[in-house]
């Protein structure tokens, strides 16, 4: 065990380092940006430098080569050192780091003297008997914390012990099962009293947890614990004060989302049941296409599970990955064109374990690519039953690489890939191209990526040349796969965007995939707890990704049900109805006649929005900004929000609050503090910190648009997000409140935009007696809108005149009269909205809307 209590010496040094020396360990600061400081204590002794996580380093790392491209490397910030006798201090332009001597503290300080954050005295850095490093910083009254990546029960985890050490949670409890399928070690402390952020991000891939304030000792102040199972204290602490600003700067430290294709956004259709027909899996699934689109209901991807890969093999029929199974796919080409005729996107299942029993294990063995057994497995391998061999079975080769370590996988014992050994790597890709990108795909599922099978976590890696255990990079095992099956696309595929999906995930995950929440179970308490689930990944950087709609394990889902979630899931940034029924039901969007109109109905709703979701989605690529946002984050100034996850923000400008009670014939609803919102559908004026209920039916999706907020939306239903172009595009405008939204174009499919082609609408809303509405276009890409629909809410009173680029447009007296010209405008007076029609032709437009009184009696 070891403690540090006593600071033994102090010196910066000339990179900007400041080494404090401790009886336990030694601890060393570095102010990486103005925003963000590194505390790092030594445990292991060596400081190295070799992490997957990051994109943004101040220091040389071994990984660069390995990372290439995708790391940057800054230069920290100047820094002074002062000193007194019981106290040094580290200064940055905005941050300074105090250091208390005797006994030992470290306190992170804002530009105005706010304590962002500081260690308990005499408990701050340790390691425990059993080798867990422990972190202990101090608790105030009033601290939230929310993040930690993708857990369950409530946004804020305060007076929880949050677990990560991922598991394969199939049909986990909403609201308590822990941990789940993701590692992401960072997460937010929001005072509710202040209301200022610090964010936390402990840099690290070991198994974690985090004890917030749920323990209690008379002997210290009230205190939070992170406690890994090993590796140094590698603390990144961010300043904000606002949350949004936290994100941010996380995403610049781990990396930011690409750009997927549009397709990605739209209904992503799955389940277990299509692929695991006798024969004929490719016409049920070209069937199901079809038959949505009879139904009107659009499909844009299509997650292709994993019984496509099943084979008979000694031990009978098993999933053997990069295999096919041919009476289910006799031509795995022709059925990838056929859905790419029907403008839908396979994404097939691929899983990183290969059965004892594979057919292809001796080419897999071969080629070196398994995790390792480790010593003591292969001193014990002679007593070990010959299912649970080391080698599988069979004499071991001395001159043969280590056998590979043994674990539980799908049907029955199995070996892992080491994504961390380039050999490995090379040869996933090369096995990944042959047998499925080669036959017409640019999209694929990473599935079952937690590698809980393997027990024994002294399992041996290559580490990329540093070999170490499996304990220590297990939980990036995803990332790089996700990594490698990127790379493997690129080259297939060079001109299409990469789509991949992956179910686990460590810090930076964000970077390479879209992900989900698992395998859900089908209840109402699902429905609602999982909302807070994805809130939380929202803040951990991860803006990407969704839920299972309608449940992904147990009976169907009752009608009621399945709409409600439907209606929910329609803003969710990944949309997919996937389920493995234990009635052997599929849920699909028409099962239920009662519910297919209301169900149809919201997702086209959702593609109607697809102008804001991909604008959305281009800046959380830019800015790290989630897409679906907790009110906590939205509105940190309102503390009353905080706890709330039933409400979220899409974007800045939709408020939505769907109905998730079942048999509900109201939904009630409390607004943001200080703000203004719009009914989207009557219009009506919600004030900010009031609270409305109001009568629902089946066909209910309460949404409001924000004062200030603009909405694009497309005025034609899209039917296909690759066939279908946006002619007409309807901009529903707030403007009590100045606004401004950025409208991102492309073709929204190959890698284009990332060679220009593009188009930004910069729009700007300036409120007041005159309303100005501004488009600054930038970017040669032409997009297929010709025509603009302005929606602009006003209910006081109508406009004295529309001027479009300084040119007077016509008043229509009407709405017939109106929706006959491709120029005009018209004030609805039910509505209490200004309707402007424009042709679109892709210049620059100054819009402006008269309010003015005129006072025709006194004229």
């Amino acid at each position: 065990m070891r403690t540090s209590t006593q600071v033994q010496r102090v010196e910066l040094d000339g990179n900007g380092v400041l080494r404090v020396v401790t009886e336990g360990v030694e601890i060393r600061l570095l102010m990486m940006t103005p925003d963000i400081v590194r505390i790092r204590a030594g445990f292991d002794g060596d400081f190295a430098e070799q992490s997957y996580s990051l994109t943004t380093t101040a220091w040389q790392d071994r990984l660069d080569p390995v990372l290439g491209e995708e790391r940057t490397r800054i230069a920290p910030v100047p820094v002074q050192l002062e000193e007194t006798d019981g106290t040094a201090v580290l200064i940055g332009p905005r941050l300074r780091v105090e250091v208390r001597r005797s006994p030992l503290e470290i306190r992170v300080l804002d530009a105005d003297g706010s304590v962002l954050h500081a260690d308990v005295p005499y408990i701050g850095y340790r390691e425990d008997t059993n080798h867990r490093r422990i972190h202990t910083s101090r608790l105030e009254p009033g601290d939230a914390f929310v993040g930690f990546g993708e857990t369950t029960g409530e946004l804020d985890k305060a007076k929880q012990l949050v677990s990560l050490s991922p598991r394969d949670s199939l049909g986990y409890d909403a609201r308590r099962s822990a941990p789940l399928y993701k590692h992401i070690p960072f997460y937010l402390k929001v005072n509710r009293d202040s209301r200022q952020a610090v964010g936390y991000f402990y840099h690290g891939a070991r198994d974690v947890s985090f004890d917030l304030g749920r323990s209690h000792s008379n002997y210290f102040p009230h205190h939070t614990q992170m406690i890994a199972d090993g590796g140094d204290v590698d603390l990144f602490l961010i300043a904000g004060p606002q949350i949004r600003d936290v994100v941010a700067r996380y995403t610049e430290l781990t990396g930011r989302p690409p750009v997927l294709p549009r397709q990605a956004l739209g209904y992503l259709a799955s389940s277990m049941y299509y692929a695991e027909l006798t024969s004929g899996s490719d016409r049920a699934i070209t069937r199901f296409v079809d038959l949505a689109g009879e139904h009107g209901i659009p499909v844009d991807g299509f997650q292709l599970s994993s019984g496509y890969t099943t084979q008979q093999t000694a031990d009978g029929a098993k999933r053997c990955v990069f295999t096919w199974n041919q009476e289910r796919f006799p031509d795995p080409a022709g059925f990838f064109s056929a859905m790419d005729e029907r403008g839908v996107v396979v994404s097939p299942n691929v899983k990183p374990g290969v059965l004892t029993v594979h057919p292809r294990r001796a080419e897999f063995a071969e080629r070196d690519v398994f995790v390792g057994a480790s010593d003591d497995a292969l001193g014990q391998a002679a007593t070990t039953a010959p299912a649970l061999s080391v080698t599988g079975g069979g004499e071991a080769d001395p001159d043969a690489p280590r056998p590979p370590a043994v674990g539980a996988w799908w049907g029955g014992p199995g070996h892992f890939v080491d994504f961390t050994s380039p050999r490995a790597r090379d040869a996933w890709k090369q096995w990944l191209t042959d047998s499925v990108l080669a036959q017409g795909t640019a999209s694929v599922w990473n599935d079952n990526c937690e590698y809980e099978g393997v027990l024994d976590m002294d399992s041996e890696v290559d580490g990329d040349g540093a070999p170490s255990t499996l304990a220590e990079v297990r939980n990036v095992m995803a990332n790089l796969m996700c990594r490698v099956t990127q790379d493997a696309i690129t080259e297939a595929h060079p001109d299409q965007r990469p789509y991949i999906v992956c179910r686990a995930g460590h810090a930076g995950i964000q970077r390479y995939a879209q992900t989900w929440a698992g395998d859900n179970s089908t209840s109402w308490e699902t429905l609602r707890a999982n909302i807070a689930t994805i809130l939380g990944m929202s803040l951990s950087g991860v803006a990407n990704q969704g839920c299972d709609i309608g449940g992904f394990h147990g009976p169907r889902p009752e009608p009621e049900l399945l709409l409600r979630w439907v209606q929910h899931g329609i803003f969710q940034p990944r949309f997919s109805i996937h389920s493995v029924n234990s009635d052997n039901t599929v849920t699909e969007p028409w099962m239920y006649p009662e519910t297919t109109g209301p169900i149809r109905e919201a997702i086209n709703l959702r593609y109607r929005l697809m102008p804001y979701l991909y604008s959305l989605m281009v800046r959380a690529s830019r800015e790290g900004a989630p897409i679906m946002e907790p009110l906590i984050s939205a509105f940190q100034h309102d503390v009353e929000g905080y706890d709330t996850t039933d409400t979220f923000m899409l974007g800045d400008s939709l408020l939505v609050a769907t109905v998730l009670e079942k048999g509900a014939t109201t939904r009630t609803v409390r607004f943001p503090a200080d703000e203004a919102f719009y009914d989207l559908a009557t219009r009506t004026r919600h004030e900010g910190g009031t609270t409305v209920t109001e009568p629902v039916g089946w066909d209910s999706i309460p949404l409001y648009i924000r004062a200030g907020g603009i909405i694009p939306i497309a005025v034609e239903q899209p039917t296909s997000l690759v066939r279908d172009e946006i002619r007409t595009l309807r901009l529903i405008c707030a403007p009590e409140r100045d606004g401004r939204f950025v409208l991102h174009e492309d073709d929204g499919r190959t890698r284009a935009h990332e060679r220009g082609q593009r188009r930004e609408s910069v729009v700007t809303m300036t409120s007041g007696s005159t309303v100005r509405i501004t488009l600054e276009r930038s970017g040669p890409y032409r997009s297929a809108v010709q025509a603009f629909r302005f929606d602009v809410i006003h209910p006081e009173r109508a406009p004295l005149h529309v001027r479009a680029n300084g040119r007077s447009l016509e008043h229509r007296p009407e709405a017939a009269d109106f929706e006959g010209h491709d120029s005009g405008w018209y004030y609805d007076a039910a509505l209490g909205s200004v309707q402007i029609a424009l042709p679109d032709d892709g210049d620059d437009l100054d819009l402006e809307i008269s309010f003015e009184t005129f006072d025709m009696i006194g004229m």
